[in-house]
């Protein structure tokens, strides 16, 4: 019988209801007002400065509730559990028509978002290939092909409910299609470990 492997796949970890629901009041209570920031991708997009979870009580309480979450993800990554930390935070506030460009997350290891809001099922965070990488150079590409894992372009999260969380390696590119529902709010934070170590030669980091 024929056998598919699937070669060194992307993990992507979804941890429903991690950040109770009163920690996700409180978040959206404070922070939505100061999300002040503009976003050249979009004028109905806008976020507060970075943080860092010492800048509130709030932010505390969810880096208590993120940070073994990371080590998991972490092992899954690197192959060992190492000591995270969490590098910075900040709060998006994504208003009707809204959205957020293609981008990943740079100087980080591992991002992540806790929604905060219920999400319009159209403007849940898409997944996509990196663009150029290595693919064939020539596509198939029509209305009779059937889209699976190995041949798709992107790959859209499922539709996430307040105090749900996902974690995923930050060179994955990603965006937000245009909202058409009520106001989108996430928390977004982007992590390092505290070293790596490659057969003696060893960098550490500092958040």
């Amino acid at each position: 019988m024929p056998e598919v492997i699937g070669l060194f796949p992307t993990p992507f970890m979804r941890v429903q209801g991690a950040l109770s629901r009163d920690l996700v009041s409180g978040l959206v209570k404070h922070f939505s007002t100061v999300a002040d920031q503009a976003n050249n991708s979009s004028t109905n997009l806008s976020h507060t400065t970075m943080l860092r979870p010492s800048d509130s009580p709030l932010l505390v309480e969810a880096a208590v509730l993120i940070t073994p979450l990371l080590a998991d993800f972490g092992a899954l990554l690197f192959g060992e559990r190492l000591g995270w930390s969490l590098k910075e935070m900040w709060v998006n506030v994504l208003d009707t028509g809204g959205r957020q460009a293609m981008h990943n997350h740079a100087n980080s290891f591992i991002s992540g978002v806790v929604y905060l809001t219920p999400t319009h099922p159209d403007s849940r965070t898409v997944f996509m290939k990196s663009p150029g990488g290595t693919d064939f150079a020539f596509k198939n590409d029509h209305a009779g092909v059937i889209t699976g894992p190995y041949n798709a372009d992107k790959w859209i999260s499922p539709l996430p409910q307040p105090g749900d969380l996902v974690l995923f390696p930050s060179y994955l590119m990603h965006a937000v299609p245009p909202n058409p529902g009520e106001r989108r709010i996430t928390l977004a934070f982007n992590a390092i470990p505290t070293a790596l170590d490659s057969w003696g030669y060893r960098i550490a980091f500092s958040g």
